[in-house]
């Protein structure tokens, strides 16, 4: 399926596309294009890879035309790049509609008009009701591809959604692991709130599945555990045999006790595909006298699908899952190293 053929993402140089680098640097394809605004990152990946197979392409998607000439000749693109941080979208909503909605049309449209085979786009929980300006944000994103996909048929338009992605950049595990090395108070908004735990490389095998078995319009969503964060600071305490403790600072702008990845509405017509759940695109079209004479009728029966009511894991099993991490056992060497030091002094 990638042999001979070229993938850009972008907002590439983060976490995300440094996980899928690693996963296709040594498969059959031509060519990975990183697509971002941010040169520093850009020439950090540059010396650290040293792979001829990754072009970049310095632009931002709020300019059509570097997105555009960035897409020449691109067969699949997976669309990364966004303002994530929910506080600084809170305080700054005109910037959030600039890159994660006018941005996202931008790199629609330059997909549709360079004729791109696949399109992935990367959504969050916080689109799913959303109550603050980032999940707002994306949640439009995600209307303006399933309606790219409408209106198409070169280009096969997907989504993706998953909740907080484990140790990634900006996340909340590496604040704790520094706070808990440095035996200083971990600063917890609220401990009954709870994330769903979800790996890089599962966020890249959600991606890739939608990729491979993407319908026109499809969301996709995993199904993960979850923890509370008063438990997820616990585990990496212990983890650390840190002396640090528990502090509660209070809810930040903007965020919810729980992610949603489907609501209730979704949840009709969602179908299970075993560790995925595949939303299908309402392809009605305006026409909806005809739908009512004919009777269709869908209830919103089910519940949403959420951090609340997924598997909650305890303390035991949260420390496992984070052992599991290329992060946390860096972290965790680092520490026996600085110890075998001292030892040696």
């Amino acid at each position: 399926m990638y042999k001979n053929k070229i993938l850009l993402i972008t907002g590439g140089t983060g976490s995300f596309g440094n996980a899928v680098l690693k996963r296709f640097l040594n498969a059959e394809i031509k060519e990975i294009r990183i697509f971002s605004r941010d040169e520093k990152k850009q020439d950090d990946m540059r010396r650290y890879y040293n792979n001829p197979k990754i072009k970049y392409y310095i632009g931002d998607v709020r300019d059509y035309d570097s997105i555009n000439s960035a897409m020449v000749g691109v067969d699949f693109v997976f669309h990364a790049a966004a303002l994530k941080q929910v506080p600084s979208c809170e305080f700054y909503p005109s910037q959030a509609v600039r890159t994660n909605i006018l941005g996202s049309e931008n790199v629609a449209n330059a997909a549709i008009f360079n004729k791109v085979k696949r399109f992935i786009s990367l959504s969050t929980d916080k689109a799913v009701y959303p109550v603050n300006a980032m999940g707002i944000s994306k949640a439009m994103m995600e209307k303006i591809i399933i309606a790219s996909s409408r209106v198409v048929s070169e280009t096969v338009f997907c989504c993706t959604r998953y909740g907080n992605v484990m140790a990634s950049r900006g996340s909340v595990i590496p604040l704790f692991i520094k706070q808990a090395k440095e035996n200083k108070t971990l600063t917890v908004t609220d401990p009954a709130m709870t994330r769903y735990l979800m790996s890089l490389d599962e966020s890249v095998d959600l991606v890739l599945y939608a990729f491979q078995n993407g319908n026109p319009g499809d969301i996709f969503v995993q199904k993960a555990p979850a923890s509370t964060v008063g438990d997820l600071a616990q585990a990496i305490i212990e983890l650390f045999n840190s002396k640090s403790k528990v502090g509660i600072i209070g809810t930040r702008h903007g965020e919810k006790l729980y992610e949603t990845l489907l609501s209730r509405e979704e949840m009709v017509k969602a179908q299970d595909m075993g560790n995925y759940f595949r939303v299908p695109s309402d392809d009605r079209d305006l026409n909806y006298d005809g739908y009512f004479i004919e009777g269709i009728v869908e209830t919103s029966a089910r519940e949403d699908y959420t951090s609340h009511n997924t598997t909650i894991l305890a303390i035991p099993e949260i420390k496992k899952l984070l052992l599991k991490l290329d992060y946390v056992q860096n972290e965790l060497k680092a520490i026996g190293n600085e110890k075998s030091s001292y030892n040696w002094f």
